[in-house]
């Protein structure tokens, strides 16, 4: 304003210096338009009470819930009731590992599932009705469903529609860790996905051609075709095939850990079984491998080895793998082909059944059928039933009628640990060759490779080195020709 005045007529100054003075004074009146806005108004904002939909004020985070997916089971059995039960009981368990709360269940007795709404028209509306009153917002069915079907179920119930295949898939993708464990299950589920793709609306053009049933709609009518689906279809194909390409790229390094294993002649073995049976906990008590333990289905996916010894002293590796559950998707069958792998490799199959199951026999059929698909099916096996100490001696008895030489053990006493540990050293292949050795008193590794990997059957102290008679494998027999003496 002080430049202002230098530069103003005299006789002038006066005037601007009011003039300043009245823009300067609150109470002065003002020449906006009255659409303009103070600084401070602009600046801040506005709380419109009325718009908060949550019934509680939750706004410290200790104290807010989850909220879980509410579900309906709905299942379609033609034989006994009891397995269909049991069935049904183990889709809540996977629904309750995957997230989600469930409401109720129910099961329908048919020859076959229906082709259009998998449980009929008027058994899709009575659950209809029956997720209504219970405020459920997804069923989930318990088998595979076509896409026709869950479509039309999804048009009786109005809430999302999923199937058993979907969970597991689900359950898969949250307790995958590692990058071949992600990948796998990444492939599996758009090998799912891709048949179940769905066009809506005006998201496709469809290619009209021709008259267009007589409206004369001809040339210029015809559309470049689906294109949003196809381009969907497209782009699942290419990153099915980039993860079919990872996954293979993954092999070398398996192949090299197995190698080196077969190279310096260790015998492995396998645990496998149904989830949940207790496999990562027996692992852990004859190894203390500290693999993450829950009682939950499929919390490990990812195979762990460790170093484990014999009661005579030999080495082996022992791999827990993941586990099995009865119609497990092909899909995972096929992606984790390279995982299971570690069972059609190995030497025994400890096959670990909860005892405590309702129905153990069918898991271990299950298990069976799926050891089958790998090609483990001539593979030595030792049945162990897990978790011992929770069932009682009648129902041993039972178990006992259903695989006479199996091992009962518990992983959390310990109990038939010792037991399992000798099986498995009499099925485990043994050296054949027998040999006589002298080794100079400063090759102390021969004399500790002998006793961790063969068989030692005499040692004796000499003047020249240690005389040694042990039974070794054909390839180590040529690899200690220079040892060996008459």
């Amino acid at each position: 304003m002080e430049r202002i005045l230098a530069w103003a007529e005299p006789g002038e100054g006066e005037l601007l210096a009011a003039r300043a003075q009245a823009l300067q004074d609150d109470d002065a009146p003002s020449d906006l338009d009255g659409d303009q806005l103070d600084r401070e108004e602009r600046a801040a904002l506005r709380r419109v009470d009325g718009l908060r939909t949550e019934l509680e004020d939750v706004t410290e985070v200790e104290y807010r819930q989850l909220r879980l997916e509410n579900v309906v089971l709905v299942g379609v059995y033609s034989g006994s009731a009891e397995d269909a039960e049991n069935s049904l009981r183990e889709l809540a368990a996977l629904a309750e590992t995957a997230g989600a709360r469930v409401l109720d269940g129910v099961l329908q007795r048919r020859p076959n599932p229906d082709p259009a709404t998998y449980v009929g028209r008027g058994k899709a509306e009575e659950l209809a009705a029956m997720v209504k009153e219970l405020g459920a917002d997804t069923v989930v069915a318990d088998s595979e469903l076509s896409p026709s079907q869950r479509r039309a179920l999804e048009d009786r119930v109005k809430v999302k529609v999923i199937d058993r295949t979907a969970v597991i898939l689900d359950i898969f993708s949250q307790h995958a860790k590692s990058r071949e464990g992600k990948a796998q299950v990444e492939l599996a589920q758009l090998e799912y996905l891709l048949p179940r793709l769905r066009g809506w609306g005006e998201s496709m053009s469809r290619q009209a051609g021709g008259q267009v049933g007589g409206q004369g709609a001809g040339m210029g009518s015809r559309g470049p075709g689906e294109t949003k689906i196809e381009l969907d279809r497209r782009r699942i194909h290419s990153r099915m095939a980039r993860l079919r390409k990872q996954i293979k790229g993954f092999a070398p390094a398996r192949q090299a850990k197995r190698a080196n294993r077969d190279r310096h002649e260790v015998p492995g073995v396998a645990i496998a079984g149904y989830t949940n049976a207790g496999k990562s906990s027996l692992l852990n008590r004859i190894t203390g491998a500290g693999v993450l333990v829950e009682n939950a289905l499929f919390a490990t996916l990812d195979a762990t080895v460790r170093r484990a010894q014999t009661p005579d002293g030999r080495e082996f590796t022992i791999a827990d793998t993941v586990g099995f559950v009865r119609d497990l998707p092909h899909q995972l069958v096929e992606a984790f082909r390279s995982t299971l792998e570690e069972v059609a490799e190995s030497d025994v199959i400890v096959h670990v059944v909860d005892a405590s199951h309702p129905d153990p026999a069918s898991q271990i059929a299950t298990v069976r059928d799926v050891l089958g698909e790998t090609g483990a099916r001539s593979i030595p096996e030792i049945v162990v039933f897990n978790k011992a100490d929770l069932v009682s001696d009648d129902e041993r008895l039972v178990l006992r009628g259903l695989q006479p030489d199996a091992v009962f053990a518990s992983a959390r006493t310990g109990e038939g640990v010792d037991e399992l540990l000798e099986r498995i050293a009499e099925l485990l292949p043994r050296p054949e060759v027998a040999v006589s050795l002298l080794v100079p008193f400063d090759r102390g590794d021969i004399i500790a490779m002998l006793h961790d990997r063969f068989e030692v059957l005499r040692e004796d102290y000499e003047a020249d080195g240690t005389r040694v008679e042990a039974k070794v494998t054909e390839a180590a027999a040529g690899q200690l020709a220079e040892f060996v003496v008459g």
